[in-house]
Formats: C-alpha cells, sequence, structure tokens
C-alpha cells in the first residue's frame, strides 16, 4: 500500500510541476509568478526525493509519469492546484504515518508542510484575483 501511494505521490509532484510551470505562462502579475515560481521549486524537490525513498523500497525508479494538460484558464488552474495540496497535505500526513523505513519520514515531513505552504500561497493568489 505505501509503495502504491508513493507512486502515487511521484506522479502527482511530476504533473503538479508541469502545470504550475504552464500557470506561469497564464499571468503577467509578478506577485503571483513569483508564488509560482517558489512552488515549482518544491515540487522539483519532493519528485526527486520520493523517487530517491522508491528506489530504496523497490530498487527501482517510477518511469515515464504522465504530463498533464494545459490548463487555459488562470483562475481555474490556480483554484483546482489550491484543492490538489491540500489532498497532498492529507496524503502526505498518512503517508508518514505508515512509512515502513524512518528515512520516509523526513521527505513526507518537508512535502506535507511544504503542500500546506503552497495551499495558503495559491489562496493568496486566488483571493487577489
Amino acid at each position: 500500500m505505501f509503495t502504491e501511494q508513493l507512486k502515487q505521490a511521484i506522479e502527482g509532484e511530476y504533473r503538479d510541476y508541469y502545470v504550475y510551470k504552464h500557470m506561469l505562462t497564464l499571468t503577467d502579475d509578478a506577485f503571483f509568478k513569483s508564488f509560482i515560481k517558489h512552488i515549482i521549486e518544491d515540487e522539483k524537490s519532493h519528485y526527486e526525493m520520493f523517487q530517491q525513498l522508491y528506489y530504496m523500497l523497490t530498487g527501482e525508479f517510477v518511469q515515464n509519469p504522465s504530463k498533464p494538460k494545459h490548463p487555459t484558464s488562470f483562475k481555474k488552474a490556480v483554484k483546482d492546484a489550491l484543492v490538489d495540496e491540500l489532498e497532498g497535505v492529507e496524503l502526505y500526513k498518512e503517508m508518514l504515518l505508515t512509512s515502513p523505513i524512518p528515512q520516509g519520514h523526513d521527505p513526507l515531513f518537508i512535502a506535507m508542510n511544504d503542500e500546506m505552504e503552497h495551499a495558503i500561497r495559491l489562496s493568496t493568489i486566488y483571493n487577489s484575483i
């Protein structure tokens, strides 16, 4: 179960990274862009940490996660991303409590807290639109 959740998390971080990269093209607001760029860096870091953890558990990496469709509406993309980040918090909290190895705690704790921060940043953007 944990490795399936971890695979789901890896695919989600990969997808989110590309959604946020495209979101940058949907706004000219420097404030929004700075928040989104911060989130992009975190998502990349989560993806890398989770791939490493997956490798520790299985001896393999998750191969070829699919890229998402590009959002067309900035406001809808922000709203969808906000929901996704909050769902990520719940997933990572559950995974943190069920990690089969101690090396899973730090990446999951970091990602869980970053996802909460992302939700705050996205909520700020959404409420400013």
